[in-house]
């Protein structure tokens, strides 16, 4: 049974939407053009509904594609093509003929897809992220003490084995300037 599939161009400021049948790819039903604001994927959702698409290929080359993702993903069957191995070859081009190509591509499976895991490992990869991140910043927030300590003639780290300890921080209280 044919479906109807839509391949999307994701940029900062807007979407460019091309949508056709499965069976036929190259009869381009529909093709519009979208902002990339939450009314704007909210018209979005209801225009691919209306036409009854059931998949859809993204691109983008930023991380612009993650609030589209995460607006149409639970309806839909979505992928995410990689930008730079699906390059269209040189000369004119458009975003309109650039989706219409690429979503013929995707239909005869000729594109080099990402993988982008399930909502909750997502989330798991975020925390973790956010987790390492702030562990570097304590990192280099310690670093920085102690090259300011050592500037002052300051010589805590080789008395505490923890800079950012309690007994640094009690020796620290008792430290007075003259």
């Amino acid at each position: 049974m044919p479906y109807k599939t839509a391949r999307i161009d994701v940029h900062k400021k807007f979407l460019v939407v091309v949508a056709a049948d499965a069976a036929e790819p190259d009869a381009i039903l529909h093709s519009r053009r979208f902002g990339t604001g939450h009314a704007d994927l909210q018209s979005l959702a209801s225009w691919l509904r209306d036409l009854g698409v059931v998949e859809a290929v993204m691109e983008s080359t930023a991380q612009y594609w993650k609030p589209v993702w995460m607006e149409r993903e639970p309806p839909l069957r979505l992928q995410l093509a990689q930008a730079q191995p699906n390059r269209a070859p040189r000369g004119r081009k458009s975003d309109l003929t650039d989706a219409k190509r690429r979503l013929k591509r995707f239909v005869a499976g000729e594109l080099f897809l990402s993988f982008v895991p399930e909502p909750e490992q997502r989330d798991w990869r975020s925390m973790t992220r956010a987790r390492l991140q702030l562990i570097r910043q304590r990192v280099q927030l310690q670093n920085q003490m102690e090259s300011l300590l050592e500037e002052g003639r300051i010589k805590l780290s080789s008395v505490v084995s923890d800079l950012l300890g309690v007994s640094a921080r009690r020796t620290c209280g008792r430290i007075r300037t003259r």
